[in-house]
């Protein structure tokens, strides 16, 4: 093989190597808009059904109000931020604080 032959055949290498990765790119892409479009649509109904209930979640609330759910341990965290980590849970989870029972908050010492 001369040296001509060799060059030749490692740029068609090179060039095929590049183009399988710029097909796997396009391959990914693809997947992505699909099952991020499959999560979407998948997720409307359960908004739709979040949104009847609203009305009747907030019935509870206002029916809960003052209503304490029991005790809650404080372990090396002050009420101050026990009461930020409750509100975010109950943000993030959609279910009203008054619904939610915490047994205890600790916090986790650093390494």
């Amino acid at each position: 093989m001369s040296i001509a032959q060799s060059i030749g055949l490692s740029l068609f290498c090179i060039s095929l190597v590049f183009f399988v990765l710029i097909c796997l790119f396009f391959l990914i892409k693809l997947l992505s808009v699909i099952l991020s479009s499959a999560r979407h649509n998948k997720s409307q109904p359960a908004l739709i059904q979040a949104e009847a209930s609203a009305p009747a979640a907030k019935e509870l609330e206002e029916d809960n109000r003052g209503v304490s759910a029991g005790e809650l341990k404080l372990i090396n965290v002050d009420e101050k931020t026990a009461a930020m980590i409750m509100a975010i849970v109950s943000h993030e989870s959609g279910i009203p604080l008054s619904q939610l029972s915490f047994k205890s908050i600790r916090a986790l010492e650093e390494s």
